[in-house]
């Protein structure tokens, strides 16, 4: 038996149990959009306010915004994204499919230091190589040519360059060019920092891996404002606090996790040093988080584009400067993904015989605090006065928690679907709860066992789980 996570079975739970829908799928999809269901919503929520309490509201130094999607075009000159936002883009000539020349070149011959290379330079060795294209093992590709990933749009009535705007490719540029009322406003010394949530934009050629790599994407960002001669001890502290938020407060896997440098070829055109937080995907290690030390360059670009002084006054020596920035970056949609991968499990949970298999239990062991699903109450019978009294405990624990009352099919049925929820307590009401003792039954996920408690103590008892 199989019991290794993949990705065609994560993609089988998501759509079987309502995390994740294709997109527009009763019109046939479109192509790598993706819908959260009644679930998936409430695991992406969980996961941002988790994110939000931890950076913004426990900290004394963070504020938050939340700037608009559509911004001055001129933004994007300023930042650099209109002159070198590209991939260097290919078309196999047979079956027309897009693909990136560099990871041709990564993927099939293990080019180093593609970033290095130039359009001609890349085109002669998919050439030279004889590589083929992924879809249809052709070997016929035209010239790269730079394709810049940003979405465009137009702005008003009128549908020409002077009414073009640009779907935002990052949340970062709403904070930098924030920063001057922000500071004004919170009166925030140095060290400090601007976090937002919100959705990005990228005309990405080759998205996959389900919700991987998508063309619309959303971020938790984070711009930390510091004098230059303090970033480094700031930034390795940020780098320790997004090691604990992924071990300890959203408690996945450790040894899922590594840290690797960008080497001096892979750094953006703003950074100085760069760190990615990867994940062991069922399709190798990929890129989770980032962290980036962007030096000052965000501020003075701004300030030589848009003529405002984006500085800071030193309250103690009364002098002027440009802060560096310090940005830790998460990937919503990629922290669910890892949340999934992370909290499936398939196990026996019976012994196997020549007569009877063995019994495969599939669990999410989600963290309580980012579970969707808090709770499940269950009659054991669905007549009353069993269903009366579990109504009135749901009704009860629904001012607090999200929890979902069932009474559909047998218990074990029931205790199984909530399995594959995440579901980390259902909580059973039966003949004894109203006859008797005024106690339910609380089966634990993880464990599968069960223990009663009175009545009066389910909110306390679910208040100190959820929270540990």
């Amino acid at each position: 038996m199989n019991t290794s996570v993949t990705m065609d079975k994560i993609v089988s739970l998501c759509k079987r149990r309502g995390f994740v829908f294709p997109g527009s799928e009763i019109y046939g999809g479109l192509a790598n959009t993706w819908d959260y269901g009644p679930y998936g919503v409430e695991l992406i929520n969980n996961i941002k306010k988790t994110w939000w309490k931890t950076f913004i509201q426990e900290r004394e130094d963070m504020v938050g915004v939340d700037a608009a999607i559509l911004m001055n075009p001129r933004v994007w000159e300023a930042s650099g994204h209109v002159g070198s936002f590209t991939d260097p883009l290919m078309d196999c000539k047979k079956c027309h499919e897009r693909v990136r020349g560099d990871k041709l070149l990564e993927s099939k011959i293990g080019v180093e230091d593609v970033v290095k290379l130039s359009l001609k330079q890349i085109s002669e060795l998919v050439h030279t190589h004889k590589i083929p294209c992924p879809k249809c093992g052709a070997c016929d590709f035209t010239e790269a040519r730079s394709f810049n990933l940003m979405f465009r749009t137009y702005q008003g009535v009128v549908e020409d360059s002077a009414a073009m705007v640009y779907m935002r490719p990052e949340t970062a540029q709403g904070i930098f060019v924030n920063f001057k009322n922000v500071q004004q406003t919170t009166r925030k010394k140095l060290p400090f920092g601007i976090g937002q949530i919100g959705k990005a934009f990228r005309n990405e050629i080759t998205p996959g891996n389900f919700t991987f790599r998508t063309r619309e994407f959303e971020q938790m960002e984070i711009e930390y404002f510091v004098k230059e001669a303090e970033w480094k001890p700031l930034y390795d502290g940020w780098r320790e606090s997004m090691n604990n938020f992924f071990v300890q407060t959203l408690g996945f896997k450790k040894d899922k996790m590594r840290w690797r440098q960008h080497d001096d070829n892979e750094l953006s055109h703003y950074s100085k040093e760069t760190w990615d937080v990867e994940y062991e995907f069922p399709f190798g290690w990929g890129e989770l988080w980032g962290i980036a030390y962007r030096t000052d360059y965000d501020l003075k670009q701004h300030t030589k584009f848009s003529g405002e002084k984006l500085e800071y006054l030193d309250p103690e020596t009364n002098e002027k400067l440009v802060p560096h920035c310090i940005e830790p970056t998460f990937g919503v949609t990629r922290t669910a993904l890892v949340a999934l991968l992370d909290a499936y499990e398939e196990e026996e949970v019976s012994p196997a015989t020549d007569v009877k298999p063995a019994d495969v239990r599939i669990v999410m062991h989600f963290k309580p605090s980012i579970a969707p699903i808090k709770a499940a109450i269950l009659p054991l019978m669905k007549k009353e006065p069993l269903a009366g009294k579990a109504r009135e405990l749901f009704a009860q624990l629904k001012k607090n928690f999200m929890v979902e009352y069932d009474e559909s099919g047998s218990i074990g049925k029931r205790y199984r679907r909530h399995d594959e929820l995440g579901t980390p307590f259902c909580i059973t009401i039966d003949f004894d709860t109203v006859e008797k003792d005024d106690c339910v039954t609380i089966r634990d996920r993880d464990t599968m066992k069960q223990e009663r408690i009175k009545l009066s103590e389910v909110k306390e008892y679910m208040q100190r789980a959820i929270e540990t």
